[in-house]
């Protein structure tokens, strides 16, 4: 494995995941809430009376963040080495996966994993060996 260190951005990584986790323990804090995109978007699927403004702002600040932050950098585009019918799959097998996890990588990852709950930790170390086994599958096995 090589590192392409000419696209390598430790500090806005650092600095990304620092909002991150700063955004998870306010969220929890001033919401009593988990910060999980999964649970946020399946509210405005079956949406009650009076709990769909704040979901519909935290998607809109989703969607504007990467824009605002476009405005004051030059974006690096990703490089993605699959084709279309694989993305789709792919976000299909990930939301089948949210739904038997109860719960999304972030809800588990990010927020699970900062309030030590054990039901996080076996997910979010099924959510990284399954990630692990599918690289190395179609990595190695498949080509």
């Amino acid at each position: 494995m090589t590192v392409d260190w000419l696209h390598f951005t430790p500090w806005t990584a650092l600095s990304g995941g620092l909002l991150l986790g700063l955004a998870a323990a306010l969220f929890v804090l001033l919401n009593g809430r988990v910060m999980g995109i999964s649970g946020i978007v399946g509210g405005l699927l079956w949406p009650v009376r009076g709990d769909v403004a704040w979901r519909v702002a935290f998607l809109a600040g989703m969607l504007a963040a990467p824009w605002l932050y476009a405005q004051v950098t030059v974006p690096v585009m990703p490089r993605i080495d699959a084709g279309w019918v694989t993305v789709v799959v792919s976000g299909l097998l990930v939301g089948v996966g949210n739904r038997y996890g109860s719960g999304c990588t972030s809800g588990h990852g990010v927020c699970g994993l900062s309030r030590l709950s054990l039901r996080s930790l076996v997910a979010t170390g099924a959510f990284m060996v399954a990630g692990f086994v599918t690289v190395y599958v179609v990595r190695h096995m498949l080509t």
